[in-house]
């Protein structure tokens, strides 16, 4: 067989794998994680201080950009200005939070010091304070450690792509209500009770993705920030991991498709068996050269 009708019969198996559906994601798995509102008042088992504390995903909503907030320099600005060209990473904490919103920062920070896009060039970062009480001083002082703690080699990037952003109770109010994130003061402990999660928006600032926990996966921040730009930024390999790792919105994490990662590997091997038979064939025609020359006495 030849090599060009081998290579039609690999193309025809891929199409016809193809065409066999993935299973959908699996529904919500924690009281304050959820990948869809839950029906009724089922019993979380949470303490009081806790009750109203979630995260509610709105996957594909559109974050309201026409709120003010004040940056770390102390000039007002529209939230609107940091969409438009790039992806975003969005996070809400308090700069004076004694541990929560410090580990996510850390967290933060740690993906982005390896992965393979950088703050202020393929990607924006905006982070927010919830505590209407904190000051822009605050919030450069902030700026400055963590910009800080990236390599030297990103930084001047990311001076001008990570914003750290303080507010009013009404514009603050506004995006965590439209974000999902869900919060309370606790007079008991004089703190905020809040969950831990950041979300990825695409450039007009909709909601993409959200991650939950203190550890993000420079792997599971690649792929969605590759999702959320609708693929302008990336690379083949990129569109190939993302055939083989879906999004699931109730881990917040991508996860292998089985059948995807079966069908990669068959093609690998069907190209790997085309490879062989082919320098087979080219070495048992070389084998098969006759020799020239005359018979000696």
């Amino acid at each position: 067989m030849k090599l060009s009708k081998v290579l039609l019969v690999v193309l025809w198996l891929v199409l016809a794998w193809s065409i066999v559906p993935a299973q959908g994601p699996p529904g919500p798995s924690s009281p304050l994680y959820g990948a869809r509102p839950e029906t009724g008042n089922p019993s979380t088992g949470l303490p009081a201080a806790l009750q109203e504390v979630r995260i509610e995903q709105k996957l594909d909503q559109q974050l309201p950009l026409d709120l003010v907030f004040r940056d770390e320099a102390g000039n007002d600005v529209k939230l609107g200005q940091y969409f438009g060209q790039k992806p975003v990473v969005l996070a809400f904490v308090y700069y004076d939070c004694p541990m929560l919103c410090t580990q996510i920062l850390n967290a933060m920070v740690t993906s982005f010091r390896v992965l393979p896009f950088q703050v202020g060039n393929e990607f924006d970062v905006v982070t927010i304070s919830f505590d209407p009480r904190e000051t822009p001083e605050l919030a450069r002082a902030k700026k400055k450690v963590y910009v800080n703690y990236l390599p030297e080699k990103m930084r001047a990037n990311a001076a001008n792509g990570w914003h750290f952003l303080t507010g009013d109770q009404a514009n603050i109010e506004r995006i965590t209500g439209a974000a999902g994130f869900h919060y309370r003061w606790d007079e008991k402990t004089q703190q905020f009770a809040h969950a831990s999660a950041i979300m990825l928006t695409t450039p007009q600032g909709k909601l993409s993705r959200y991650y939950y926990g203190v550890d993000y996966p420079a792997r599971d921040l690649r792929l969605g920030l590759i999702e959320s730009s609708a693929n302008k930024i990336g690379s083949p390999v990129d569109q190939l991991l993302l055939y083989c790792y879906h999004y699931d919105p109730a881990t917040g994490r991508y996860g292998a498709v089985v059948m995807n990662v079966m069908r990669v590997a068959g093609v690998i091997t069907l190209l790997g068996i085309v490879a062989m038979l082919v320098l087979l064939k080219a070495r048992n025609t070389t084998g098969a050269t006759p020799k020239t020359g005359g018979a000696t006495l």
